[in-house]
């Protein structure tokens, strides 16, 4: 017998206006917070706007066309099967125009969270692309310390001990090794910028950071979950800020309902600012985000196309170009 689904948000409890798009989501590489010994370097969230019977047609192409059973539409087997160059691409330009795939790099997901959430408010908006203003200080402190080699490394491990929600050792030992951690990294004399940041990463307020997560703040997102920005991105990616956005999702225990309601209020408030008075923009208040719904992948063909697209780019980021990336431009009105 199948467990509950959990989590979700389902579109009753918010504003639904004007132009929809439905879109079916699924992740690759997925860790939970083992973000630094994942086998799996980078996650892949992937999102297609694909009708039921459509996936429904292509997967039965797949089978039919190339001969895939059941089981191989997993992007592993998918990428070792007999003549799957060929099936890749076919699978690639029938998604053209249809699909789109955030990618996250494990380690900067970790650096931009030191950032965002150890110099500034921590916020839902951060990691995405309504809270840019810290990302060029954490392109340059991820490029700088990576060739500090362990002690980039230790530093890392000391952030995720620190803010780990679950199993946390003692603060004053986590806070404690943090700083060591951050003063080994700083006499490396990474450059103006990395050397800014380390240098402004203050006790007192990393120690207020963590009594909120030992409160269990819920205005401070999980900051070992990169689900909750892929999806933010996805999202705001799907809308361009003209159209609300209805997710179908992959169960994800990461996505609950306390978590996008605060996330799909952010959406609101940032996403109406940054459109302004632009013709056919959703109106103040109103949040990309409509709801999301939870199923489980065995149910939804839409969701195993995207289960298999979010694999393969894991695999193969390279073949992953700027059509499929982004979806096609949203209506005007």
């Amino acid at each position: 017998m199948r467990s509950p689904l959990q989590g979700g948000l389902p579109p009753g409890g918010a504003v639904v206006i004007g132009a929809v798009v439905e879109i079916a989501c699924d992740e690759s590489g997925f860790s939970g917070t083992n973000l630094l010994h994942s086998t799996a370097p980078v996650i892949t969230h992937a999102s297609v706007d694909l009708a039921v019977d459509e996936a429904v047609a292509l997967i039965t192409s797949l089978r039919s066309r190339f001969r895939f059973a059941p089981h191989e539409l997993k992007s592993g087997r998918f990428l070792r099967g007999s003549g799957a160059q060929e099936a890749l691409e076919w699978f690639l330009t029938a998604l053209a125009g249809r699909a789109h795939v955030h990618l996250i790099d494990k380690e900067f997901f970790l650096v931009t969270r030191i950032v965002d959430f150890l110099l500034t408010e921590p916020s839902y908006a951060a990691g995405t692309r309504l809270a840019r203003e810290n990302h060029p200080t954490a392109l340059a402190l991820h490029e700088a310390g990576r060739s500090a080699g362990g002690d980039w490394g230790a530093f890392l491990s000391a952030f995720v001990d620190l803010v780990r929600m679950k199993r946390r050792l003692p603060v004053d030992q986590t806070v404690q090794r943090f700083f060591q951690a951050r003063d080994a990294l700083r006499r490396h004399r990474l450059g103006t910028v990395a050397d800014a940041v380390l240098d402004g990463l203050g006790p007192s307020h990393v120690r207020a950071v963590v009594a909120r997560l030992d409160v269990d703040d819920r205005t401070v997102p999980p900051p070992l979950e990169p689900l909750l920005p892929a999806l933010a991105e996805t999202v705001l990616s799907w809308s361009g800020g003209q159209r609300q956005v209805l997710v179908t999702h992959d169960e994800q225990s990461a996505l609950t309902a306390d978590r996008l309601t605060r996330l799909q209020r952010v959406l609101a408030d940032s996403d109406a600012s940054a459109a302004g008075d632009r013709a056919g923009a959703l109106p103040n208040g109103v949040s990309p985000l409509a709801g999301l719904v939870m199923v489980d992948s065995r149910d939804d063909p839409r969701v195993q196309v995207a289960d298999l697209l979010a694999g393969v780019a894991r695999r193969m980021p390279g073949i992953i170009d700027d059509a499929l990336r982004q979806p096609p431009p949203s209506p005007a009105g």
